[in-house]
């Protein structure tokens, strides 16, 4: 959705490396955003965004406007793929998913790929298109690359660039509370991992608003057992000043 930052950089090297032609698409979709105040403060710079496609060889920017694309008001169907849609960002974000899989779907009518690359920060958003296209674009294949952090390790994204410096040291709490229940599950002789307790101490801090923590099935995004706990993946949202912060970790 544009504002891009080094993490999208590896998608579209991985892009090059893997295509012969490789198309970026740029576009901020409204029906997406269950908040319209998240949607208006949403970081947007084209100029700086062609100016990394150039210098990363991309062959065709796809930028449309809203008409383009819509055909009109934008709109989005209910989409309903289960706890994909249902759980976690689909709950905390009604309609979110409805919007994802509008534009998405629309977005590989117009181009037409063989292969498309995304992120696995979004890992929800990453399993919700996998199922669209097992339902719909079979053979279409979606390439995930791996979630790039800063030197902190505060995961990429566009919003970072609104954390105060306040907010960043803040945030970075995220990303330590999934590195230590990595450790605790790698650690654990099958006794499993004491969530409640850093929901907890998450809850304590005044400078942060956790709305969930837990680990899960990354294809189907339900909770894992405790004999599961090295096969799932620990996600954690959370808001921080007037970001709104996701993150996720694989247990193993």
């Amino acid at each position: 959705m544009g504002s891009l930052h080094s993490g999208h950089a590896t998608l579209i090297k991985a892009a090059k490396t893997k295509s012969d032609v490789v198309v970026l698409s740029i576009y901020v979709n409204p029906t997406q955003f269950n908040n319209q105040d998240d949607f208006k403060a949403y970081p947007k710079g084209i100029q700086s965004d062609l100016d990394l496609a150039r210098s990363l060889n991309v062959d065709v920017v796809f930028a449309p406007d809203t008409e383009e694309v819509y055909g009109g008001v934008p709109n989005a169907e209910p989409i309903h793929y289960g706890a994909l849609t249902s759980a976690f960002e689909g709950s905390r974000r009604k309609g979110h998913f409805d919007g994802v899989v509008a534009i998405v779907r629309k977005l590989f009518l117009i181009v037409s790929p063989q292969k498309a690359f995304f992120g696995e920060k979004d890992l929800q958003q990453l399993a919700v298109i996998q199922e669209l296209c097992r339902r719909e674009f079979r053979d279409l294949e979606i390439v995930p690359c791996p979630i790039i952090r800063d030197v902190d390790g505060l995961a990429l994204s566009s919003r970072n660039i609104r954390l105060t410096s306040k907010d960043r040291l803040v945030a970075l709490e995220l990303n330590r509370t999934l590195n230590r229940l990595k450790a605790a599950v790698n650690e654990s002789k099958g006794g499993g991992v004491d969530l409640n307790s850093e929901r907890i101490a998450l809850d304590g801090n005044d400078d942060l608003d956790l709305e969930y923590l837990a680990i899960i099935d990354a294809d189907s995004f339900e909770e894992v057992g405790e004999n599961k706990l090295k096969k799932g993946h620990a996600v954690i949202a959370a808001q921080v000043g007037s970001v709104r912060l996701i993150d996720n970790l694989f247990m193993g």
